[in-house]
């Protein structure tokens, strides 16, 4: 077994996958909006509302990452702030107009790429994929914690634990 080899393999298809623009081909959004509309109707469908915090924790990312998002797409008419009735302070994020119609034509099209995926490859193989990457993150993830302790420096601690202020 050579695990340099399985690990190199393994972060370039991460990656390929991780860089897929799948909705960019079809619609000029890319896909944390495209997941963030998803999450706007999904909370709306359940008969709730969401404010920018909640969806930031949804898609993974930081407030103002959603912020910024938010403003570009409230600039093109696709979502809009709402304020809360009783405390001014609260923004909730809602779809306008027709954007709930545009993100159901562009899931359509999406369902279509991958109908042809699965018809080239197989349903067989698709299933065996997930099933598998979802075990393989599963044990890389349990893996990590165990061996998190090992004392590796972190993100801006240098290479051997000095801090990246005191660097030449």
């Amino acid at each position: 077994m050579d695990a340099e080899y399985f690990t190199q393999e393994i972060y370039k298809v991460a990656k390929r996958i991780g860089n897929m623009k799948l909705f960019n081909h079809v619609f000029p959004f890319n896909n944390t909006e495209m997941q963030m509309m998803k999450e706007i109707i999904r909370v709306k469908e359940e008969g709730g509302r969401i404010i920018s915090s909640d969806l930031a924790k949804l898609l993974g990312v930081t407030r103002s990452a959603v912020s910024q998002m938010v403003n570009k797409l409230e600039k093109n008419n696709v979502v809009m702030r709402v304020p809360d009735e009783k405390d001014r302070k609260i923004a909730y994020i809602e779809l306008s107009g027709n954007a709930r119609a545009v993100y159901e034509d562009v899931k359509q099209k999406l369902v279509c790429v991958m109908n042809e995926v699965v018809k080239k490859m197989g349903e067989e193989k698709i299933k065996s994929f997930i099933e598998n990457a979802v075990e393989f993150a599963e044990i890389l993830d349990e893996t990590i914690e165990k061996y998190g302790h090992l004392g590796l420096p972190k993100l801006g601690e240098g290479l051997f634990g000095e801090s990246s202020n005191n660097q030449a």
